[in-house]
């Protein structure tokens, strides 16, 4: 059995895969069509352009979706294994409603491109890093929390590395955005797609840029600290029936129905 075979650890490694997927498809798209510059462009602007913005849009669509599996099974897997400890269940709690909140902005940021309706792009950015980067820190203080009763220490230490990573990250694209777009080197920015190294801004640019694609890699490698936890894990769903029929007519009824329709071709 191979190892993605385990359990429900495909859905993190599919998650990570197809995300990655996602962004370095339409950036190779939008950098053979000459629509962005080869040296690493903001994420969003390989997908503002048709036809990688189709890609982009569906691509990331699909990653909201094993975004939303996956957050799940990690809660119903730390709700199994704490079922009488309150803060954990409640801080397990709030780790879900976070995630699903971060999905729902990844989808916006699909669906509503930065050249288009800007505003909504950035709430959904918001949504997608910003809240992302709580859940990520709700899911490892429940890894301190934990450990070392349910998982061994290291895991907390790498997945507080990664979120870390995670914060200087954003701190480094917040401080870069804002120099870049102060006013200080020009208005409309935001429409610009195309950069030389001589213009003003260019160092804020690129910083800026770098960082979204290591918050972006630093969420990813997140994930991927699930994939050991959820080989021990398997959901399955349970039929319960409520009736032989799907008619909303009693089964004694029925039964009796039936009874006339033979008595009658007697």
């Amino acid at each position: 059995m191979w190892w993605f075979q385990q359990g429900l650890s495909v859905l993190p490694a599919a998650l990570v895969v197809w995300s990655a997927a996602s962004f370095v498809f339409s950036y190779i798209t939008a950098i053979v069509l000459h629509h962005v510059d080869p040296l690493v462009p903001y994420i969003s602007d390989t997908g503002t352009i048709p036809p990688e913005r189709c890609l982009f849009g569906i691509m990331l669509n699909i990653s909201a979706f094993l975004g939303v599996a996956t957050m799940y099974v990690r809660y119903k897997q730390v709700h199994a294994l704490n079922p009488e400890k309150s803060k954990i269940i409640k801080l397990n709690k709030i780790g879900l409603t976070l995630g699903l909140m971060s999905c729902f902005g990844l989808c916006v940021i699909a669906n509503f491109q930065v050249c288009a309706l800007f505003a909504v792009h950035v709430v959904g950015a918001c949504l997608t890093f910003g809240v992302g980067a709580i859940y990520m820190l709700v899911q490892t203080v429940l890894s301190y929390l934990m450990q070392p009763e349910v998982h061994s220490k290291d895991v907390f230490w790498i997945r507080l590395t990664v979120l870390l990573w995670c914060f200087s990250s954003i701190v480094s694209m917040f401080v870069s955005s804002v120099v870049l777009y102060s006013g200080l080197y020009g208005t409309n920015l935001v429409q610009k797609l195309h950069w030389e190294p001589q213009e003003k801004g260019y160092t804020a640019h690129l910083i800026s840029t770098v960082s979204e694609w290591s918050l972006a890699f630093s969420f990813l490698s997140f994930f991927l600290t699930y994939i050991r936890d959820f080989q021990k894990i398997s959901l399955r769903a349970v039929v319960s029936l409520h009736g032989q029929t799907l008619y909303n007519t009693p089964q004694s009824l029925l039964t009796e129905e039936q009874a006339l329709l033979i008595a009658g071709s007697i």
